[in-house]
């Protein structure tokens, strides 16, 4: 015999936190009835409405089980159900962020770092974040400053479209910069 509390039966009926009652699940009476296009029938008891719901080949749904008295609607369960996991579906596939990277060196000619700063202007544009990395190779180590215009002149057209995260810094023979999309 099972411990006092721990009916099997009540359990198995009551639905859990995300479970909608439909048809004979639903145990209270009376309860606000709307229609299947979407008018309101009044508050009648739980007998009667899944009546009305047989009769048209539908089901009666639990769509706010909190109100005083609850609200049920006359519906296609299936095809609620259905609609409902679509729009669930649709949410999680929003675009997760990811880092791209341009990089330029202190002597990239002007219309090259346009054309990187076009590439990453449709990368904040499409929700992506974007390193801009200047790259010294050999004496260009003793020209930092000319690499620290560069970072500059891009940091300062990227701001249109995008807010700093991390400000120019040195780390051994790069300058890295992030730019974070609005």
């Amino acid at each position: 015999m099972s411990p006092p509390g721990n009916d099997q039966r009540t359990e198995r009926n009551q639905p859990t936190q995300n479970q909608t009652r439909i048809n004979n699940q639903i145990r209270i009476s009376p309860i606000r009835v709307i229609s299947e296009e979407g008018e309101q029938l009044g508050v009648i008891s739980t007998e009667q409405a899944l009546n009305r719901a047989r009769d048209i080949g539908l089901d009666l749904v639990e769509v706010a089980p909190n109100e005083k008295p609850p609200v049920c609607r006359i519906m296609d369960f299936g095809k609620y159900k259905y609609e409902k996991s679509k729009k669930r579906a649709g949410q999680s596939a929003s675009h997760h962020g990811k880092t791209k990277e341009i990089r330029l060196r202190p002597k990239t000619g002007e219309h090259d770092i346009g054309f990187k700063v076009k590439q990453a202007v449709g990368f904040l544009q499409h929700k992506d974040k974007v390193q801009v990395s200047v790259i010294f190779r050999g004496r260009e180590m003793a020209h930092v400053e000319e690499g620290r215009r560069v970072m500059e002149n891009v940091v300062k057209i990227l701001l249109e479209f995008g807010k700093l995260e991390s400000n120019p810094q040195q780390m051994g023979k790069r300058m890295i910069c992030t730019i974070a999309p609005k």
